[in-house]
């Protein structure tokens, strides 16, 4: 990471403290988004000084462009992108704990980065963070994620199979909105991420048409209903096979195993069992043809979608005064990098915390 904080100790010593903390907190397995708000503020509040302009003008904050600042990338391994851009480390740094919130199974979403990411100088390179389609990518796949918990929790409370099947088709479109906004960016690194985009996909299509299944035969259609459990079978073989295809591709980041969770397995016993059940029933009761289509999805979740918390950057920092800025001396600062850095310079990336869940819900955000 970047910083300017060795040419100006005195004075900028509650902004290295505060980003020091920050970064901290990213992985401190005891921070919860009450204190991760807190050193947000704190640090981003500091930050703004160095960007926002203090007497109410349109002219560029003088210590906007003194330092180069370094992040790596999901998709590009440990080489890191780099701007000579307080910006840039405004929206890297808000991509991270919007990161940080999905990973705590938040609902952050980050449509305040879209607010500063248009002021770069230097535009984002292709497939780094924050080229638009990673981030777009990011944020659907969060709110797939947040509605994979609120499916858990109404299969949990035993909710009527319309809205489970209903919440489920809406999350599987989530995750084909993310794959396919993926599908321009090159194969080597986005394969690995397609891959999982496209697994869960298949898997809640799997959960749609097993709870449809389930409506169906409580409404007496019994044919219907078997196909519908049918094709639940055929998209979780589906979902089988890109899971090992899924382990077996090379890519950036670490590999989830989503078949072994009990989440995933529990889906299978539930298709094969509820299939054999209106076997049964349709040839004792039924005696109902199974038609050759496939029954029409046509479910919109009535409630229990999730929606994004609204995410805003806090205001400057009082200390960011016109007297502070007098003593600070451009002609002591850095002298100009290159924005972009030498192919074999690794950063060392911050190693992600191994969280267990505290009890077996089979529920698993990845």
């Amino acid at each position: 990471r970047g910083g300017w904080y060795s040419l100006y100790p005195k004075k900028a010593t509650d902004l290295r403290t505060s980003r020091a903390r920050l970064l901290e907190m990213f992985t401190d397995t005891t921070c919860d988004p009450e204190i991760m708000k807190n050193a947000t503020d704190t640090y981003f509040s500091l930050l703004q000084g160095f960007i926002a302009s203090l007497d109410g003008t349109k002219q560029e904050n003088k210590l906007r462009f003194m330092q180069n600042f370094k992040w790596t990338d999901t998709l590009q391994g440990n080489t890191p992108s780099a701007q000579q851009d307080a910006v840039f480390e405004l929206v890297s740094m808000a991509f991270n704990v919007a990161i940080w919130h999905a990973k705590f199974a938040s609902r952050l979403a980050g449509k305040e980065k879209y607010v500063h990411i248009p002021r770069l100088i230097t535009p984002a390179e292709k497939g780094r963070d924050l080229d638009p389609r990673v981030m777009d990518t990011y944020m659907v796949q969060c709110k797939a994620e947040a509605q994979e918990v609120t499916i858990a929790r109404a299969i949990e409370l035993k909710h009527n199979a319309t809205l489970i099947a209903a919440l489920a088709f809406e999350t599987a479109n989530f995750y084909q909105k993310a794959d396919h906004t993926l599908n321009t960016l090159e194969p080597e690194c986005s394969s690995k991420w397609r891959n999982y985009l496209q697994l869960k996909q298949h898997f809640y299509m799997a959960y749609a048409y097993c709870y449809h299944g389930q409506t169906l035969l409580a409404s007496d259609k019994c044919g219907e209903s078997i196909k519908s459990l049918q094709e639940a079978e055929k998209c979780y073989s589906r979902a089988e096979a890109l899971c090992k295809e899924y382990r077996q591709t090379k890519g950036p980041g670490s590999t989830a195993k989503p078949s072994e969770q009990l989440f995933f397995t529990t889906l299978g016993g539930l298709i094969k069992n509820t299939l054999q059940k209106c076997e049964r029933e349709n040839g004792f009761i039924y005696f109902h043809k199974v038609p050759a289509e496939v029954p029409q999805l046509e479910l919109k979740a009535s409630y229990g979608l999730a929606e994004p918390i609204s995410f805003e950057f806090p205001a400057v920092s009082e200390q960011c005064t016109p007297e502070v800025y007098t003593t600070f001396d451009l002609t002591k600062g850095a002298k100009a990098e290159k924005a972009k850095p030498k192919q074999e310079e690794e950063v060392k990336p911050m190693k992600e915390p191994d969280l267990k869940p505290q009890k077996d819900t089979g529920c698993v955000i990845s």
